[in-house]
Formats: structure tokens, C-alpha cells, sequence
């Protein structure tokens, strides 16, 4: 179904902003940026009900996939993006919370939505339209489209109203393996009809020149599909580059004056953030996962910020509000960004 990019682009050439503007009265981002990816709304359908199976029982992973996993109350989940590369939205739950799992294959960017707005519980569906070639998933309670770069309501009744996310790993399925070993995955059992072991758009994880719709911003200080971690809330929007962290890193930095750690491994294809709360002088640690970081007083921190050993043991580090994704995308969204160098 590789064909589904150039049904995208004839639709997108074929459609007009006039459409838009008669349909959608009052947005927060400029309306004549807002394309129709061709599917149409529910076109591309999202997982309500995912499946999952014990990593002993998966076969139709590679050790170099990717996954984007959560750990939570003790419970370990991998969402593979061979899966969600097909369905961009996988609405779950672990233990007490409830979330969508948003995941653009356009702009690399996979963020876990609390499925809870305003005191109403609801999932999120694929609306089809794309604004700087990110997903603008709506919500099913409301019909509010919202931006999943933005992390905010773009258009509907909830306008204006921001999103609380919750904390994902993004890493290769051999690291994720030896990190959580009693992690469930989810599997290829979705009620729906797709090659998941064909990736639908052709060469555009690796071709930078390959963007399908256009930009606010062409940022070309990186190359376009270059992985870094955003940050994008508060008043600095910086991002960290995946290159920086060849044979594994930690990066002490400060933003808006919190005091932050970024952990990475480009071998392992992860970038981390947490809140530096009373750790210092962090070394990374290599071969040992979940464990990725250490500090001088034996403090020793996993991919999803526990501390596991040490004097601060079983101390949950703050997760930052930051994901990975392509360099182009943030550039295009956040004109000018930073970006980390040494």
C-alpha cells in the first residue's frame, strides 16, 4: 500500500483552502496551512481495543525497529511503529490512566495524550488534516481538533484548551527487550486488514528531501529526518540531537531555569529527559538496562527515571515534557529554535 503517498499528494494538490475555510470557521493556526492528508477523517482508523502479547510470543519485529513504550505503576507496554505507522492513534490503558497514544509517521513524533479533558474521558480518533505535515488528531467527546506538535486545541469547542501527555521511551526493539523483558507488546491483531511488516512511505525515513507537504519554516540546519528530543513548552524551545550521543551520554543542562538531565545512546536509539533532583557529577552506564545513568553517590537511574539503587532509592525522577521526532518538524513549528551543541 505504498501508493497511499501519492494518493496523499493527488488529494492534497486537488483540495483548496476555500474548502477548509467554509468548513472550519476559527482556528488558532493559520487555516490555509491546514492540508487534507487524503484518507479523509477516520480514513486512517486508530486502535481502540490494542491486543498484546508476552515478548517471547513476537515475531514480526526486527532487533532494529522501532517501539515507543510506557512504564507505569510497575507495568511495562510497547507500542511497535510498524504498527502505528499504519494507525497513528492507539487509545489504552494502564492501570488506573487512560491515554491515546498519538503518533505521526510524517514528522517522527509519538506522545502519550491523557485521555482525560475537563473532567470527561474520551478517546482520539485521525482527522485526517495535517498542519506543518503533523497529525491533528480530534477527540470524540468533543469533535475538537487538536495539534499533536502544539499540544493544544487547534479548532472546535475546546479551542485554546492545552493537553497533558504522559511519559514515553522511544527506543529499538532489541533495547527495549533487554530493558523490560516482562514488558507486554502490542500485537498485529488489530481488527484491521495491513502489512505490518511494510513500511507505507517508500524511502522517507531516510530521504531528507523527501517532505510530502509544505512548511511554516524550512529549517535546514540539520539534516530534515535527523531524530532529536524536543523541548517545547515554557519560554526555550531547544532540541538534542540523537548524533550527540554516540556510545551513550548524559548531558547536564538547564532550561527556563529547571535544572535537567538528558540521557541518550545512539546505538540504542533513545534520548531521555528527567528533573536533576539532587543527583551530579551523572555518568552513563553502558550494558546494563534498564539502567542508563549513575551519579557519584551510587544513585542509579533506569530509562523511565526510576532511581533503583542508591541513597535515593525508589525516587521517581520528574519526567520532562519533551519527545523525539524529526529535526525538520520542530524547525518548521518552533522558527529558530535551539539546538544543543557542546
Amino acid at each position: 500500500m505504498k501508493n497511499i503517498i501519492f494518493v496523499s499528494i493527488f488529494l492534497f494538490l486537488s483540495c483548496s483552502s476555500n474548502e477548509q475555510q467554509s468548513t472550519f470557521t476559527e482556528w488558532l493556526i493559520p487555516v490555509e496551512e491546514v492540508f487534507d492528508g487524503g484518507p479523509g477523517k477516520d480514513g486512517i482508523p486508530s486502535v481502540d481495543g490494542p491486543k498484546f502479547d508476552n515478548i517471547g510470543d513476537v515475531d514480526f519485529l526486527n532487533d532494529n525497529d522501532l517501539v515507543i513504550g510506557m512504564v507505569y505503576d510497575g507495568i511495562a507496554k510497547a507500542y511497535p511503529h510498524a504498527i502505528l505507522d499504519w494507525h497513528e492513534i492507539v487509545n489504552d490503558e494502564i492501570s488506573d490512566i487512560s491515554f491515546g497514544l498519538t503518533y505521526c509517521p510524517l514528522t517522527g513524533t509519538g506522545i502519550a495524550w491523557d485521555s482525560n479533558i475537563n473532567g470527561s474521558k474520551t478517546t482520539f480518533g485521525v482527522s485526517g488534516k495535517l498542519y506543518n505535515t503533523n497529525l491533528i488528531p480530534y477527540d470524540r467527546e468533543s469533535d475538537s481538533y487538536w495539534s499533536q506538535m502544539r499540544l493544544d486545541c487547534v479548532n472546535g469547542s475546546l479551542i485554546g484548551a492545552k493537553i497533558s501527555t504522559f511519559s514515553v521511551i522511544e527506543t529499538t526493539w532489541a533495547s527495549w527487550k533487554k530493558a523490560y523483558p516482562l514488558s507486554l507488546v502490542m500485537n498485529t491483531d488489530t481488527g484491521f486488514s495491513r502489512n505490518y511488516n511494510d513500511y507505507p512511505y517508500g524511502d522517507y525515513r531516510t530521504n531528507h528531501s523527501n517532505i510530502i507537504f509544505p512548511l511554516g519554516n524550512d529549517d535546514n540546519r540539520l539534516p530534515a529526518k535527523e531524530r532529536v528530543l524536543g523541548f517545547v513548552e515554557g519560554d526555550t524551545k531547544r532540541v538534542y540531537s540523537i548524533e550527540l550521543f554516540d556510545n551513550g551520554r548524559v548531558i547536564e543542562d538547564q532550561i527556563d531555569g529547571k535544572e535537567i538531565i538528558v540521557i541518550g545512546s545512539k546505538e540504542d536509539n533513545f534520548i531521555v529527559a528527567f528533573e536533576n533532583q539532587n543527583l551530579s557529577n551523572l555518568t552513563y552506564v553502558q550494558d546494563q538496562l534498564p539502567v542508563v545513568a549513575e551519579d557519584e553517590e551510587g544513585n542509579r537511574i533506569t530509562l523511565s527515571g526510576e532511581i533503583v539503587s542508591g541513597p535515593l532509592k525508589d525516587v521517581q525522577l520528574e519526567t520532562e515534557d519533551a519527545f523525539m521526532g524529526y529535526f525538520f518538524a520542530f524547525g518548521a513549528f518552533y522558527g529558530g529554535i535551539e539546538i544543543f551543541e557542546e
